[in-house]
């Protein structure tokens, strides 16, 4: 069976994009709108227990997510590929660089949780494997950051589309396979150049976090600051956002 995903356009740069935690890519807003479609082809896939593909079973895993990428790449007849990766889905695609590191091409990881364990003391541990089952947490979590700058209407629908978007067994699923994962070894040292964009308001995945990580392992990786914004640049500074990232990907 085909693999559920949604194209913007024909160009011949090529990327597949992978979303971040609580919501897909369908509700990633205006940027949708920005996006060059004839200077790039982006395939947008949502992971098995999200959006299009709620209902396909899964271990909900980021090997499961790399098997995916992969598959849908050979079905769209693509031998390389850039990824980028929001969020989660910066650690996912880090997953498929270590699978089939011959066929990425480069990475652009918007907020991308780093390759090694994320570190959670215990009150940080209770709200996110809270947040599956609780909207509560999941506004918190999302407040948090983005800075705890955003209005309650924006809040309050972020965490609808979330609820409305995902399986809570998946976000369960995936939550426990990327928090302790650690593929910071396997990844040391790939010459694969990265772009890497923090949201200037993001409390938790800053600059900092990024320079002592991302720029650690990763030779040819450059960290971009986004001003006006938190851990969701394409929702929060849609055009920057995609100026930034089709610049690198062009370049």
């Amino acid at each position: 069976m085909a693999i559920a995903h949604r194209r913007i356009g024909t160009g011949p740069v090529r990327a597949i994009v992978l979303h971040d935690w609580f919501t897909t890519s369908a509700h990633w807003g205006s940027v949708l709108d920005h996006f060059d479609p004839e200077g790039f082809s982006y395939a947008f896939l949502d992971y098995r227990g999200y959006g299009d593909r709620k209902e396909v079973p899964g271990r909900y895993t980021l090997p499961e997510i790399a098997d995916d990428v992969l598959a849908l790449a050979d079905e769209l007849g693509w031998d390389t590929f850039s990824l980028v990766g929001h969020s989660m889905g910066g650690k996912a695609m880090q997953q498929v660089l270590v699978r089939a590191p011959e066929r990425i091409e480069k990475l652009v990881g918007v907020a991308p949780v780093p390759a090694a364990p994320y570190a959670m003391d215990d009150d940080t541990r209770t709200l996110f494997y809270g947040a599956p089952d609780d909207p509560d947490k999941r506004r918190a979590i999302i407040d948090l950051v983005t800075g705890q700058r955003t209005s309650r209407h924006w809040l309050a629908g972020m965490v609808a589309r979330s609820l409305d978007t995902a399986l809570p067994e998946a976000l369960a699923g995936y939550l426990a396979s990327w928090q302790p994962l650690d593929l910071s070894d396997a990844v040391k040292g790939s010459t694969v150049p990265v772009l890497v964009l923090v949201g200037e308001h993001d409390l938790a995945l800053t600059a900092d976090v990024m320079r002592a990580t991302w720029k650690v392992w990763y030779p040819n990786c450059r960290i971009h600051s986004l001003a006006g914004c938190g851990h969701y640049p394409p929702q929060e500074t849609p055009v920057a956002f995609v100026t930034v990232v089709e610049t690198f990907l062009r370049g």
